[in-house]
């Protein structure tokens, strides 16, 4: 099959999202990341305190915002080292819902983003000829289950790379990777 176009998609596109994009990307695989929340929200001070941006603000600027504001919370957490991971891989994030570019992967890290990428790709105009199949695998937001899921996004992105007949094969490999992950898998497909 040739190169799948995939993308990945979590709330903020900061940790989940762009540790799959990271991987994916040195792994060879045609991908971009993207959130789908109205706002970018990295942890604060507090739970009830979160650092909000709005998708404009780049990701150099974060970083420079966060140092002024708490250098040493932010190094502690791990929070400024996501960050100069992201400004390395691309400028600022992306909100899906603002893309028009055509994937046949779009992966998301969980249910409720699912929904969203869903409800958009169905209100959008389609000429209903080019198939997008949209996976749902459930990541914690935390640093630890992006390194693991962006494994077995990976994965999963190489199963179905792999396949001549992607449209006939992808419940058999969903099946496959559900089992193999011991995580439940969604799945729907919408048209461009």
């Amino acid at each position: 099959m040739a190169d799948l176009k995939i993308a990945v998609v979590c709330s903020s596109n900061q940790n989940r999202s762009m540790e799959a994009h990271a991987f994916l990307s040195k792994k060879g695989f045609q991908v971009k990341s993207f959130g789908t929340g109205a706002q970018v929200k990295l942890p604060g001070p507090s739970p009830d305190k979160p650092n909000v941006y709005d998708f404009c603000t780049t990701y150099d600027q974060m970083h420079k915002d966060l140092v002024q504001k708490d250098n040493t919370l932010y190094t502690q957490n791990g929070i400024l080292h996501m960050l100069d991971r992201n400004r390395r891989i691309k400028p600022r994030p992306e909100r899906f819902q603002s893309s028009k570019e055509r994937f046949d992967i779009v992966v998301t890290c969980e249910e409720r983003v699912y929904d969203q990428v869903v409800e958009d790709l169905e209100t959008r105009d389609s000429e209903a000829d080019a198939p997008v199949h949209v996976i749902n695998i459930d990541i914690q937001d935390n640093h630890e289950e992006a390194t693991i899921g962006a494994f077995l996004i990976c994965d999963l992105c190489q199963m179905l790379q792999d396949s001549d007949d992607l449209e006939n094969d992808m419940d058999e490999i969903l099946q496959a990777f559900e089992e193999k992950c011991n995580r439940p898998i969604l799945h729907s497909v919408s048209f461009y």
